[in-house]
Protein backbone atom coordinates (compact mmCIF):
# COMPACT_ATOMS: atom_id res chain seq x y z
CA UNK A 1 0.00 0.00 0.00
CA UNK A 2 1.42 3.49 -0.87
CA UNK A 3 2.29 6.17 1.62
CA UNK A 4 -0.71 8.79 1.95
CA UNK A 5 -0.31 12.32 1.94
CA UNK A 6 -0.95 14.28 5.44
CA UNK A 7 -4.75 16.15 5.13
CA UNK A 8 -2.47 19.01 7.60
CA UNK A 9 0.59 19.73 6.13
CA UNK A 10 0.57 22.55 3.84
CA UNK A 11 2.82 23.41 1.21
CA UNK A 12 6.00 24.48 1.86
CA UNK A 13 6.37 24.25 5.57
CA UNK A 14 8.17 20.73 6.73
CA UNK A 15 6.24 19.05 9.44
CA UNK A 16 7.34 18.91 12.87
CA UNK A 17 10.17 16.26 13.56
CA UNK A 18 11.71 14.92 16.82
CA UNK A 19 14.85 16.91 16.82
CA UNK A 20 18.31 16.80 19.32
CA UNK A 21 18.11 20.17 19.64
CA UNK A 22 15.43 23.03 21.10
CA UNK A 23 13.44 24.22 18.48
CA UNK A 24 12.45 27.70 17.33
CA UNK A 25 10.29 28.47 20.21
CA UNK A 26 12.63 27.46 23.17
CA UNK A 27 14.94 30.10 21.87
CA UNK A 28 12.52 32.63 21.35
CA UNK A 29 11.19 32.11 24.83
CA UNK A 30 14.90 32.04 26.42
CA UNK A 31 15.59 35.33 24.24
CA UNK A 32 12.71 36.96 26.06
CA UNK A 33 13.18 35.71 29.78
CA UNK A 34 16.93 37.29 29.25
CA UNK A 35 16.05 40.37 27.14
CA UNK A 36 13.43 40.62 30.39
CA UNK A 37 16.57 40.50 32.66
CA UNK A 38 18.88 42.61 31.06
CA UNK A 39 16.22 45.41 31.10
CA UNK A 40 15.50 45.08 34.71
CA UNK A 41 18.85 45.54 34.83
CA UNK A 42 19.09 48.65 33.38
CA UNK A 43 16.30 50.38 34.85
CA UNK A 44 18.10 49.77 38.24
CA UNK A 45 21.15 51.83 36.99
CA UNK A 46 21.74 55.76 36.12
CA UNK A 47 21.97 54.06 32.10
CA UNK A 48 17.93 53.63 32.14
CA UNK A 49 17.77 57.76 32.87
CA UNK A 50 20.18 58.64 30.07
CA UNK A 51 18.18 56.32 27.62
CA UNK A 52 15.47 57.96 28.15
CA UNK A 53 16.65 61.76 27.78
CA UNK A 54 18.12 60.10 24.74
CA UNK A 55 14.13 58.84 23.06
CA UNK A 56 13.02 62.74 25.21
CA UNK A 57 10.81 60.04 27.32
CA UNK A 58 12.51 61.05 30.42
CA UNK A 59 9.86 63.10 32.64
CA UNK A 60 11.14 67.27 32.79
CA UNK A 61 12.67 66.65 36.73
CA UNK A 62 12.00 70.43 38.55
CA UNK A 63 15.08 71.07 40.18
CA UNK A 64 14.72 72.91 43.73
CA UNK A 65 17.89 75.47 43.71
CA UNK A 66 19.76 74.70 47.14
CA UNK A 67 18.99 76.57 50.24
CA UNK A 68 21.98 78.32 50.55
CA UNK A 69 24.74 77.60 53.37
CA UNK A 70 24.24 80.54 55.92
CA UNK A 71 27.42 80.65 58.02
CA UNK A 72 27.59 82.24 61.24
CA UNK A 73 30.69 83.73 62.15
CA UNK A 74 31.87 84.01 66.40
CA UNK A 75 31.67 87.68 66.97
CA UNK A 76 35.09 87.78 69.37
CA UNK A 77 34.62 90.70 72.14
CA UNK A 78 37.44 92.58 73.43
CA UNK A 79 37.08 92.50 77.34
CA UNK A 80 37.99 96.42 77.98
CA UNK A 81 40.24 96.27 81.34
CA UNK A 82 40.25 99.65 83.25
CA UNK A 83 43.69 100.88 83.37
CA UNK A 84 45.16 100.75 86.53
CA UNK A 85 46.43 104.49 88.04
CA UNK A 86 50.36 104.56 88.54
CA UNK A 87 51.12 101.20 87.09
CA UNK A 88 53.88 101.65 84.19
CA UNK A 89 53.54 99.75 80.92
CA UNK A 90 56.24 97.18 80.56
CA UNK A 91 58.31 99.21 78.81
CA UNK A 92 57.96 102.32 77.07
CA UNK A 93 55.83 102.67 73.57
CA UNK A 94 56.52 105.84 71.45
CA UNK A 95 53.38 107.13 69.90
CA UNK A 96 53.58 107.51 66.28
CA UNK A 97 55.23 110.60 64.73
CA UNK A 98 56.40 111.52 68.27
CA UNK A 99 58.90 113.79 68.55
CA UNK A 100 61.34 113.43 71.64
CA UNK A 101 63.63 116.51 70.90
CA UNK A 102 61.84 118.34 73.62
CA UNK A 103 60.80 117.21 76.71
CA UNK A 104 57.70 118.56 78.79
CA UNK A 105 60.22 118.36 82.01
CA UNK A 106 62.78 121.04 79.93
CA UNK A 107 65.45 118.59 79.00
CA UNK A 108 66.43 118.36 75.49
CA UNK A 109 67.29 115.29 73.30
CA UNK A 110 70.05 114.29 71.06
CA UNK A 111 69.78 111.75 68.74
CA UNK A 112 73.20 110.14 67.00
CA UNK A 113 73.28 106.91 64.76
CA UNK A 114 75.85 104.10 64.41
CA UNK A 115 75.98 100.97 62.52
CA UNK A 116 78.12 98.18 63.43
CA UNK A 117 79.25 94.89 61.66
CA UNK A 118 76.62 92.44 62.81
CA UNK A 119 75.91 88.59 62.18
CA UNK A 120 73.25 87.04 60.57
CA UNK A 121 69.55 88.27 60.83
CA UNK A 122 68.45 85.16 63.12
CA UNK A 123 71.00 85.64 65.44
CA UNK A 124 71.11 88.90 66.01
CA UNK A 125 67.58 89.50 66.57
CA UNK A 126 67.80 87.25 69.76
CA UNK A 127 70.89 89.28 70.96
CA UNK A 128 71.03 91.87 73.80
CA UNK A 129 72.31 95.14 72.70
CA UNK A 130 71.79 94.31 68.74
CA UNK A 131 69.85 97.32 68.46
CA UNK A 132 68.98 99.60 71.22
CA UNK A 133 68.89 103.11 72.36
CA UNK A 134 71.19 105.10 74.56
CA UNK A 135 70.04 107.71 76.95
CA UNK A 136 72.76 110.29 78.19
CA UNK A 137 71.75 112.52 80.85
CA UNK A 138 74.18 115.56 80.43
CA UNK A 139 73.84 118.72 82.87
CA UNK A 140 75.69 122.10 83.24
CA UNK A 141 76.14 122.59 87.41
CA UNK A 142 75.80 126.77 87.98
CA UNK A 143 77.91 128.17 89.49
CA UNK A 144 76.57 129.81 93.00
CA UNK A 145 76.09 134.21 92.64
CA UNK A 146 78.57 135.58 94.64
CA UNK A 147 79.07 139.06 93.69
CA UNK A 148 76.72 142.30 94.03
CA UNK A 149 76.37 141.81 89.91
CA UNK A 150 75.59 138.68 90.10
CA UNK A 151 73.04 139.22 93.24
CA UNK A 152 71.80 142.30 91.48
CA UNK A 153 70.75 139.92 88.30
CA UNK A 154 67.37 138.65 89.63
CA UNK A 155 66.52 141.75 91.16
CA UNK A 156 68.18 145.24 90.23
CA UNK A 157 66.74 146.94 93.38
CA UNK A 158 68.27 144.50 95.92
CA UNK A 159 70.87 146.77 96.87
CA UNK A 160 68.62 150.00 97.40
CA UNK A 161 66.48 147.63 99.64
CA UNK A 162 69.31 146.12 101.79
CA UNK A 163 71.57 149.21 101.55
CA UNK A 164 74.13 147.33 103.74
CA UNK A 165 74.30 144.42 101.41
CA UNK A 166 77.74 145.84 99.47
CA UNK A 167 79.47 145.12 103.09
CA UNK A 168 77.96 142.13 103.60
CA UNK A 169 79.03 140.73 100.25
CA UNK A 170 83.00 141.59 101.23
CA UNK A 171 82.54 139.04 104.00
CA UNK A 172 80.22 136.59 101.81
CA UNK A 173 81.31 132.75 100.77
CA UNK A 174 79.32 129.87 99.04
CA UNK A 175 77.67 128.02 101.88
CA UNK A 176 78.48 124.19 101.81
CA UNK A 177 75.26 123.86 101.90
CA UNK A 178 74.92 124.52 98.24
CA UNK A 179 77.19 122.29 97.14
CA UNK A 180 75.17 119.74 99.30
CA UNK A 181 71.95 120.72 97.38
CA UNK A 182 73.59 120.26 94.30
CA UNK A 183 74.82 116.65 94.87
CA UNK A 184 71.95 115.73 96.28
CA UNK A 185 70.15 116.89 92.80
CA UNK A 186 73.27 115.11 91.25
CA UNK A 187 72.73 111.61 92.57
CA UNK A 188 68.99 111.92 92.30
CA UNK A 189 69.12 112.19 88.36
CA UNK A 190 72.15 109.69 88.16
CA UNK A 191 69.32 107.17 90.28
CA UNK A 192 66.44 108.11 87.97
CA UNK A 193 68.07 108.45 84.70
CA UNK A 194 66.39 105.39 83.44
CA UNK A 195 62.86 106.61 84.27
CA UNK A 196 62.75 109.86 82.20
CA UNK A 197 59.09 110.87 84.43
CA UNK A 198 61.40 110.51 87.16
CA UNK A 199 64.05 113.16 86.08
CA UNK A 200 64.27 116.63 87.82
CA UNK A 201 63.06 118.97 85.57
CA UNK A 202 65.18 122.01 84.20
CA UNK A 203 63.31 124.17 86.29
CA UNK A 204 63.75 122.10 89.43
CA UNK A 205 67.20 121.24 88.63
CA UNK A 206 68.15 124.98 88.04
CA UNK A 207 65.63 126.62 91.28
CA UNK A 208 68.52 128.38 93.12
CA UNK A 209 70.96 131.21 92.19
CA UNK A 210 73.36 131.02 95.28
CA UNK A 211 73.50 130.04 98.80
CA UNK A 212 75.64 132.76 100.66
CA UNK A 213 77.13 133.04 104.25
CA UNK A 214 77.75 136.42 105.50
CA UNK A 215 78.69 138.27 108.67
CA UNK A 216 77.87 142.03 109.05
CA UNK A 217 81.09 144.12 110.20
CA UNK A 218 80.03 146.06 112.50
CA UNK A 219 77.13 144.04 114.50
CA UNK A 220 78.91 140.81 113.86
CA UNK A 221 75.25 139.50 112.81
CA UNK A 222 75.50 136.43 110.61
CA UNK A 223 73.19 136.10 107.32
CA UNK A 224 72.39 133.16 105.57
CA UNK A 225 71.19 134.46 102.20
CA UNK A 226 69.73 132.43 99.06
CA UNK A 227 67.96 133.68 95.65
CA UNK A 228 65.41 130.64 94.72
CA UNK A 229 61.98 130.28 92.96
CA UNK A 230 58.76 130.18 95.19
CA UNK A 231 57.02 126.79 95.13
CA UNK A 232 53.69 126.53 97.85
CA UNK A 233 53.29 124.29 100.63
CA UNK A 234 49.71 124.17 102.19
CA UNK A 235 50.19 122.02 104.92
CA UNK A 236 49.40 122.13 108.60
CA UNK A 237 46.17 121.98 111.18
CA UNK A 238 45.69 124.05 114.53
CA UNK A 239 41.90 122.71 116.51
CA UNK A 240 42.65 125.82 118.80
CA UNK A 241 42.85 128.73 116.09
CA UNK A 242 40.79 127.22 113.30
CA UNK A 243 38.29 124.03 114.58
CA UNK A 244 36.99 122.68 111.46
CA UNK A 245 38.29 122.13 108.23
CA UNK A 246 36.92 121.51 104.62
CA UNK A 247 36.08 117.72 104.49
CA UNK A 248 38.03 117.15 101.25
CA UNK A 249 41.11 118.07 103.24
CA UNK A 250 40.19 115.86 106.68
CA UNK A 251 39.87 113.15 104.74
CA UNK A 252 42.68 113.57 102.21
CA UNK A 253 45.44 111.56 102.33
CA UNK A 254 47.48 113.78 100.74
CA UNK A 255 47.07 116.38 103.20
CA UNK A 256 50.06 116.76 106.29
CA UNK A 257 48.25 118.27 109.41
CA UNK A 258 51.89 119.08 110.83
CA UNK A 259 55.12 121.28 110.48
CA UNK A 260 58.42 121.20 111.95
CA UNK A 261 57.20 124.28 113.80
CA UNK A 262 54.45 123.67 116.78
CA UNK A 263 53.91 124.35 120.07
CA UNK A 264 51.48 122.50 123.10
CA UNK A 265 47.70 123.53 122.47
CA UNK A 266 46.26 126.48 124.43
CA UNK A 267 42.51 125.17 124.40
CA UNK A 268 40.58 122.24 124.33
CA UNK A 269 39.02 122.32 120.76
CA UNK A 270 39.80 118.83 119.24
CA UNK A 271 42.04 119.18 116.27
CA UNK A 272 39.37 118.72 113.32
CA UNK A 273 41.90 116.46 111.29
CA UNK A 274 42.30 113.95 114.07
CA UNK A 275 38.84 112.35 112.54
CA UNK A 276 39.88 111.60 109.81
CA UNK A 277 43.06 110.06 111.13
CA UNK A 278 41.11 108.04 113.39
CA UNK A 279 39.27 106.88 110.09
CA UNK A 280 42.22 105.68 108.56
CA UNK A 281 43.44 103.62 111.76
CA UNK A 282 40.19 101.49 111.81
CA UNK A 283 40.45 100.59 108.19
CA UNK A 284 44.11 99.60 108.85
CA UNK A 285 43.35 97.29 111.99
CA UNK A 286 40.56 95.90 109.84
CA UNK A 287 42.72 94.43 106.63
CA UNK A 288 43.48 91.28 106.07
CA UNK A 289 46.83 91.75 106.30
CA UNK A 290 48.05 94.21 108.85
CA UNK A 291 50.79 96.86 108.85
CA UNK A 292 52.00 97.09 112.46
CA UNK A 293 54.41 100.06 110.75
CA UNK A 294 50.88 101.78 109.15
CA UNK A 295 49.18 101.39 112.54
CA UNK A 296 51.99 102.93 114.82
CA UNK A 297 52.81 105.65 112.50
CA UNK A 298 48.77 106.84 112.71
CA UNK A 299 48.41 106.05 116.15
CA UNK A 300 51.41 108.77 116.95
CA UNK A 301 50.19 110.79 114.18
CA UNK A 302 46.83 111.27 116.26
CA UNK A 303 48.56 111.50 119.92
CA UNK A 304 50.37 114.61 118.69
CA UNK A 305 47.62 116.36 116.76
CA UNK A 306 45.65 115.92 120.54
CA UNK A 307 48.86 117.64 122.17
CA UNK A 308 50.18 120.07 119.97
CA UNK A 309 49.14 122.53 117.21
CA UNK A 310 50.71 123.28 114.53
CA UNK A 311 51.20 126.53 111.55
CA UNK A 312 48.36 126.56 108.75
CA UNK A 313 49.89 127.17 105.30
CA UNK A 314 46.64 128.89 104.19
CA UNK A 315 46.83 131.60 107.00
CA UNK A 316 50.51 131.59 108.29
CA UNK A 317 53.41 133.50 106.34
CA UNK A 318 56.43 130.79 106.88
CA UNK A 319 59.17 129.30 104.29
CA UNK A 320 60.19 125.72 104.24
CA UNK A 321 64.15 124.72 104.46
CA UNK A 322 65.48 121.57 103.02
CA UNK A 323 65.59 119.07 106.01
CA UNK A 324 69.15 118.41 105.30
CA UNK A 325 69.43 122.02 106.21
CA UNK A 326 67.68 122.23 109.28
CA UNK A 327 69.41 119.05 110.92
CA UNK A 328 72.65 120.81 111.09
CA UNK A 329 73.13 122.27 114.18
CA UNK A 330 77.01 122.86 113.65
CA UNK A 331 77.23 125.36 111.06
CA UNK A 332 76.43 129.18 112.81
CA UNK A 333 74.93 129.67 109.67
CA UNK A 334 72.72 127.20 108.82
CA UNK A 335 69.01 128.02 108.82
CA UNK A 336 66.60 126.55 111.67
CA UNK A 337 63.20 126.12 112.31
CA UNK A 338 62.04 129.00 114.24
CA UNK A 339 64.56 131.17 112.94
CA UNK A 340 63.15 134.68 111.40
CA UNK A 341 63.69 135.18 107.61
CA UNK A 342 62.52 138.59 105.70
CA UNK A 343 61.97 137.43 102.33
CA UNK A 344 62.28 139.89 99.07
CA UNK A 345 60.33 139.83 96.02
CA UNK A 346 60.61 142.84 93.00
CA UNK A 347 60.20 146.01 96.09
CA UNK A 348 58.11 144.31 98.46
CA UNK A 349 59.61 142.90 101.64
CA UNK A 350 57.87 140.22 103.80
CA UNK A 351 58.71 139.20 107.74
CA UNK A 352 58.27 135.40 107.95
CA UNK A 353 59.96 132.68 110.25
CA UNK A 354 61.36 129.35 109.13
CA UNK A 355 58.33 126.76 109.79
CA UNK A 356 58.86 123.52 108.20
CA UNK A 357 61.34 121.42 106.61
CA UNK A 358 60.72 120.01 103.13
CA UNK A 359 62.49 117.57 99.93
CA UNK A 360 66.77 117.47 100.14
CA UNK A 361 66.74 117.93 96.34
CA UNK A 362 65.17 121.70 95.87
CA UNK A 363 64.63 124.80 97.53
CA UNK A 364 62.23 127.91 97.50
CA UNK A 365 59.02 126.96 99.03
CA UNK A 366 56.27 129.15 100.77
CA UNK A 367 53.29 128.79 102.19
CA UNK A 368 50.06 129.20 100.35
CA UNK A 369 49.71 132.80 102.59
CA UNK A 370 53.19 134.03 101.75
CA UNK A 371 52.77 133.00 97.87
CA UNK A 372 49.42 134.53 97.25
CA UNK A 373 50.52 137.94 99.05
CA UNK A 374 53.05 137.58 96.29
CA UNK A 375 51.14 136.39 93.64
CA UNK A 376 47.08 136.29 93.62
CA UNK A 377 47.05 133.06 91.50
CA UNK A 378 49.00 130.95 93.42
CA UNK A 379 47.69 127.78 94.71
CA UNK A 380 48.78 124.22 95.69
CA UNK A 381 49.17 123.50 92.10
CA UNK A 382 50.47 126.67 90.84
CA UNK A 383 53.67 128.53 91.88
CA UNK A 384 53.41 132.15 92.99
CA UNK A 385 57.34 132.89 91.41
CA UNK A 386 58.93 130.32 88.78
CA UNK A 387 62.11 132.47 87.89
CA UNK A 388 65.10 132.38 90.59
CA UNK A 389 64.46 136.06 91.55
CA UNK A 390 63.36 135.52 95.32
CA UNK A 391 65.30 136.39 97.78
CA UNK A 392 65.53 134.66 101.38
CA UNK A 393 67.13 136.46 104.27
CA UNK A 394 67.53 134.10 107.08
CA UNK A 395 68.88 134.90 110.67
CA UNK A 396 70.22 131.80 111.87
CA UNK A 397 69.56 130.96 115.89
CA UNK A 398 67.55 134.03 115.91
CA UNK A 399 64.28 131.87 116.74
CA UNK A 400 62.32 132.54 119.74
CA UNK A 401 59.96 130.15 122.18
CA UNK A 402 57.90 128.17 119.82
CA UNK A 403 54.54 129.47 120.25
CA UNK A 404 51.05 130.36 118.75
CA UNK A 405 51.83 133.11 115.51
CA UNK A 406 51.88 136.95 116.51
CA UNK A 407 52.22 138.11 113.53
CA UNK A 408 53.05 141.95 114.80
CA UNK A 409 55.69 140.48 117.02
CA UNK A 410 57.59 138.40 113.72
CA UNK A 411 57.52 141.91 111.94
CA UNK A 412 58.79 143.92 115.19
CA UNK A 413 61.93 140.94 115.48
CA UNK A 414 62.50 140.84 111.59
CA UNK A 415 62.97 144.74 112.06
CA UNK A 416 65.25 144.62 114.66
CA UNK A 417 67.46 141.92 112.50
CA UNK A 418 67.24 144.04 109.96
CA UNK A 419 68.67 147.10 111.66
CA UNK A 420 71.93 144.78 112.48
CA UNK A 421 72.81 144.26 108.65
CA UNK A 422 72.27 148.17 107.67
CA UNK A 423 68.62 148.38 107.57
CA UNK A 424 66.32 148.77 104.54
CA UNK A 425 66.84 151.51 102.38
CA UNK A 426 64.81 154.38 101.96
CA UNK A 427 61.27 154.06 101.16
CA UNK A 428 60.78 150.30 102.23
CA UNK A 429 58.98 148.87 104.70
CA UNK A 430 58.19 145.11 105.97
CA UNK A 431 54.95 143.92 104.80
CA UNK A 432 52.09 144.03 107.99
CA UNK A 433 50.54 141.15 107.75
CA UNK A 434 46.71 140.47 108.65
CA UNK A 435 44.83 138.10 110.61
CA UNK A 436 42.46 135.81 108.34
CA UNK A 437 41.90 133.38 110.38
CA UNK A 438 38.03 132.83 111.52
CA UNK A 439 39.04 132.52 115.02
CA UNK A 440 39.45 135.82 117.17
CA UNK A 441 41.82 133.95 119.69
CA UNK A 442 44.45 134.43 117.21
CA UNK A 443 46.77 137.37 116.83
Amino acid sequence: MSQGLDPYSLEGVRSRETSPFPSLTVFLALGFVLASLVAGALIATPYAEKIRRKLGLAKQKVVTPPKPKVIVEEKIVEKTVEKVVNVPPPFYQAKSGQQVAKSSMGYDFRSTFKELEGGVASVEREKEGAYEAEISVTVNRPQAAITLEELSLVNPKLQEILPGLPELIKTAKVSHFYDSLYETKSSRLKSKAYELDELLSKHNYYDCQTMLEMEFPQSKRKVFLFQADMDVVSDGSDGDRLPTMPDKIVNSHYYQPFTTYGWPKTGQTVNPMIAGWKKWLAEEKAKAEVSQSEIARLERGIEDLKRRSFLIAEHDPFIVIPVSMIRDRVDPFGPNVGDYVVIIYEERIFPAIVGDGGPTFKIGEGSLRLAREINENASPYSRPVSDVSVTYVVFPRSSGKWKQPDYQEWREECEKLLQEIGGLGSGYSLHKWKNTLPSSASQ
